[in-house]
C-alpha cells in the first residue's frame, strides 16, 4: 500500500506497540492530541478526533486508517465517552467515507463483551479446560460506559459498511501487555495479547480483503475465552505467543 495510513492516539499504548512492530511496513499519518516525546515514522499531527477540520486534512490522500484515538478508561464518565469515543468516532468514518479512503480498522475492546463474565462461567471460563467461546458474532454486552462507546464504535462500522461500502474491521482488543502476561491472574493470562502479536494483527487489517469483521484480539494463549478462528481464517492471523509460555517464570516465582 503506497498511499498513507493515518494512526490515531498514534502515542497511546496500542500504538506503540503497532509501530514498534511494523513501523517501517507503511508511509505513517499519526494522529494524536499530544506531542511526540521522540522520533515517530512519517508525518505528525497534533489535533483531537473531535476537531472535524483537522481529521479531515489528516485523512487527505489516507486509503487505510486505524482508528485507536479515544478515552480509554474504563470509568471514563459518559460526557467523555459520548463525545470522544462516540462522537470521534462517527467523525473518523463520516470523513473518511467522504475522502474515499477503503479500509477503516476500529479499536474496540473487551469491555464492549464484558458482562458475558457471568458468575455462573467464572473463573472456569478463564481456564484451558473450558470449551465456552465469544467469537465475534455475538451481541455486545459492555461492562462499563467505555464498553458501550466500543459497541456503539462497531455499529458505526456495521452502518459505513452497510451504506458507504468502507472496508471495516473492529478489534476487540484483551489484555495487551508489554513482556510477560499476568503471571497470577487468569483472566489476564486468558485474554492476553502480546506487542508483537497485537503488531501483526493490525498488519493483516491492513493487509486482508474483508466486508465488515469483527474478530478479538489476543495471542494464542492456552486459557481463552475468545475464539481466533475469525481472525485467522480472514485476515490471516498467525499469533506466535501464547500466555501458557510463561508458566515457568510462575513456577519459579513461588518455588
Amino acid at each position: 500500500m503506497d498511499e498513507p495510513v493515518l494512526l490515531t492516539g498514534a502515542s497511546g499504548r496500542v500504538g506503540s506497540a503497532i509501530l514498534g512492530g511494523i513501523a517501517d511496513e507503511y508511509d505513517w499519518r499519526l494522529l494524536d492530541q499530544e506531542p511526540p516525546t521522540g522520533d515517530t515514522p512519517g508525518e505528525y499531527v497534533v489535533a483531537d478526533v473531535t476537531n472535524e477540520a483537522a481529521l479531515r486534512n489528516a485523512m487527505k490522500d489516507v486509503r487505510a486508517v486505524i482508528h485507536l484515538a479515544g478515552d480509554p478508561r474504563p470509568e471514563a464518565p459518559w460526557n467523555s465517552v459520548l463525545e470522544n469515543n462516540i462522537d470521534g468516532t462517527k467523525k473518523v468514518f463520516d470523513i473518511a467515507a467522504q475522502t474515499g479512503v477503503e479500509k477503516v480498522v476500529f479499536a474496540s475492546s473487551n469491555h464492549a463483551v464484558g458482562a458475558y463474565e457471568t458468575e455462573d462461567r467464572t473463573p472456569d471460563m478463564y481456564r484451558d479446560n473450558h470449551e465456552y467461546r465469544l467469537d465475534g458474532s455475538e451481541l455486545p454486552r459492555p461492562s462499563n460506559l467505555y464498553g458501550v462507546s466500543k459497541a456503539a464504535g462497531e455499529t458505526l462500522g456495521r452502518y459505513y459498511h452497510d451504506h458507504y461500502d468502507l472496508s471495516v474491521a473492529c478489534v476487540r482488543i484483551g489484555n495487551l501487555t508489554k513482556g510477560h502476561p499476568p503471571i497470577d491472574y487468569e483472566r489476564g493470562q486468558a485474554m492476553w495479547l502480546s506487542y508483537r502479536d497485537c503488531a501483526h494483527l493490525f498488519d493483516r487489517c491492513i493487509k486482508a480483503d474483508y466486508d465488515y469483521e469483527i474478530v478479538y484480539g489476543i495471542s494464542d494463549n492456552d486459557r481463552k475465552y475468545y475464539s481466533l478462528e475469525r481472525a485467522k481464517d480472514v485476515l490471516g492471523y498467525d499469533p506466535r505467543d501464547n500466555s501458557a509460555e510463561f508458566d515457568g517464570e510462575k513456577k519459579a516465582q513461588t518455588e
